[in-house]
């Protein structure tokens, strides 16, 4: 199943909404009362999937087109953890090594920005980069989990952009300065839960900008896989439902390539995170 999290137009004001992606279009599930938001329905669990399952089966109303959803931010996460260096590839060609342990950084709430939003570049940065990566969705409330039971824990996955401003990341030893700008983390638009995707069985990772390729990955390569991380990460962080794991990227970033050849993005370009099972990502920086 696909969810994704829109905007709707009430008498009072915009309204947060799930919306279930079928072969007919997009079905609005919280119109149906069957979750008032996001973060409702996963901390629902599957008795929420199954009620959206059984809407859907019988469901004779009308179809939303996805090309004219206005998305929101996929959920309303207390923490949104990311990985870095997860990729042998990605490792070296920014001069580093693959890691023994998985190497933990955060993006504050207010970096979190919906699909096809557009994303504004500060002024006074001028290093910036795309990340592709595949976000996992947190389903369950878990802490110091072991790795064979993470599954559990997972309600799904989605595409992301760590976004990056490399000049202020490499201030110092800790990323986060270049990293949690506002609207540097777009994730979304839908989330496509764990039934439905495995990213054990290698999942595709491409990024466009501007419409040219520059990134071209696939989650068999990474180092600590989906579950290791949420493991790894229940550790240190308390997670609860809703929160987002960013779980690396793929080689092809801007960073990655010859000083003389690294061209920055700038206000003006579009870029796309697509990834196998899930679907495409759009962000207008400007």
């Amino acid at each position: 199943m696909k969810l994704a999290t829109i905007i709707v137009k009430t008498t009072d004001g915009d309204a947060r909404h799930v919306a279930a992606l079928t072969e007919h279009g997009a079905v609005d599930v919280s119109a149906l009362g069957i979750a008032g938001d996001m973060n409702a329905l996963i901390a629902g669990g599957d008795a929420s999937l199954d009620s959206i399952r059984a809407a859907l089966a019988g469901y004779t109303g009308d179809y939303l087109d996805e090309k004219t959803l206005v998305f929101g931010k996929i959920t309303e996460p207390g923490k949104i953890v990311c990985e870095g260096l997860n990729f042998v590839d990605h490792a070296e060609e920014t001069g580093g090594e693959a890691p023994k342990y998985p190497v933990f950084f955060s993006k504050f709430n207010d970096a979190l920005a919906p699909a096809n939003a557009p994303v504004a570049l500060p002024a006074w940065q001028r290093c910036y980069d795309y990340e592709a990566e595949l976000v996992i969705v947190v389903g369950k409330s878990a802490y110091n989990i072991e790795p064979e039971k993470a599954e559990e824990y997972i309600f799904g996955y989605a595409a992301g952009n760590d976004l990056s401003a490399r000049d202020a990341q490499f201030l110092s030893s800790q990323w986060i300065a270049g990293k949690s700008f506002p609207g540097f983390a777009p994730v979304g638009p839908w989330i496509a839960t764990r039934d439905e995707l495995n990213p054990a069985d290698g999942i595709g990772i491409r990024c466009r900008v501007n419409g040219a390729e520059v990134q071209n990955g696939n989650t068999r390569n990474m180092i600590f896989s989906c579950r290791e991380t949420l493991a790894w990460a229940s550790k240190f962080f308390a997670l609860e439902p809703g929160d987002l794991i960013f779980t690396g990227t793929p080689a092809g970033v801007i960073l990655g390539k010859p000083k003389g050849g690294r061209v920055w993005l700038k206000a003006g370009d579009v870029v796309t995170v697509e990834i196998d099972g899930i679907g495409a990502l759009t962000t207008e920086l400007v």
